[in-house]
């Protein structure tokens, strides 16, 4: 007999761990619950969930909620009595009736190696702050928020050249493979969940847009931490010529100065470097001025003819 389940996601991080669920014999989605078709792009075009749209290429129901507690979906999701309820970054709070619904267990894949990055953006944070892992954590979901006690986990490197997407995509794998190889010893009940160490926990909160701002006084190497932590969306920037600057590529060079930070220390027709934080310099490589398009350091230069070595072209607001 097949253990039914209710899968709560909606971005792309979801969909391969749903798929390898419906792909199962041994396992039948009842239900799926993401968020609600949101509005993208400038015609504002009404868009489903990358899970939805899974979810309605197999024929499973769909619910989207605009706030799940106390709705009449919540209410349907009960009367399933499902045996597992597993969410993979579904973007909402899961009230504990809810939770109580679960024969089995409800449990959460969450992006990050916990307690460390709690909150709606481990990844983001995880190459913002340098780190050289991060991976994934399938834990019991409790009211309070990525709190739950441990089921499993496993670890995967950031590499120099990794983004926001690339590990997206590798910690969607790995999340995928992390719950089908835990799902059988929890649900025979073979499983020893260990405690958060309150000590080790650190958040996570989503991105905002004052943090969007890179600090052009920190070190290279933390510029192009955050530079690749904001990539692809939404994009770090700087106040650069005197225009705010979506800065998407930059290049860490062992190069030093005494220029201050924000200094221009070499410019020729295909390269502009500049002086950071603690004598370091980085090599500017892609990058969007307000209201123009997104484009190489060749081609920005080619518009930008004023920008001179030893110019302060990087500035406060």
């Amino acid at each position: 007999m097949s253990t039914s389940i209710v899968f709560m996601g909606t971005p792309e991080f979801a969909v391969p761990i749903l798929q390898s669920l419906i792909d199962a014999p041994e396992y039948d989605v009842k239900a799926v619950l993401t968020q609600p078709d949101h509005r993208v792009g400038r015609k504002h075009v009404l868009t489903p969930s990358p899970v939805k749209k899974l979810a309605v290429e197999n024929q499973i129901k769909v619910l989207q909620p605009a706030k799940l507690s106390g709705s009449q979906e919540m209410t349907e999701i009960i009367e399933l009595h499902p045996d597992l309820l597993i969410t993979a970054a579904y973007g909402q709070f899961l009230p504990t009736k809810l939770l109580d619904a679960a024969q089995i267990a409800a449990i959460n894949v969450h992006g990050s190696l916990l307690p460390k990055y709690r909150g709606g953006a481990p990844v983001q944070y995880s190459i913002i702050n340098g780190d050289r892992e991060t991976g994934v954590t399938i834990m019991y979901m409790v009211k309070k928020m990525d709190a739950g006690d441990m089921i499993s986990q496993r670890a995967i490197p950031i590499e120099p050249d990794d983004d926001n997407g690339t590990m997206f995509k590798k910690l969607s794998i790995l999340g995928r493979d992390l719950l089908l190889d835990t799902l059988p010893d929890l649900i025979s009940g073979n499983v020893k969940p260990q405690k958060q160490d309150p000590e080790k926990v650190t958040f996570s909160p989503n991105i905002s847009s004052e943090q969007e701002k890179i600090d052009y006084t920190m070190s290279a190497q933390q510029i192009d931490d955050k530079v690749r932590g904001l990539r692809p969306a939404p994009i770090g920037n700087m106040k650069i010529d005197g225009l705010r600057t979506k800065i998407y590529d930059v290049t860490p060079l062992t190069e030093k100065t005494e220029l201050e930070p924000g200094k221009v220390v070499r410019i020729d027709k295909h390269h502009l470097v500049i002086a950071a934080g603690k004598g370091t310099t980085y090599q500017i490589n892609e990058l969007k001025p307000a209201g123009k398009q997104k484009m190489n350091i060749t081609a920005y230069l080619n518009g930008h003819q004023n920008i001179k070595e030893g110019m302060q072209v990087v500035t406060d607001d």
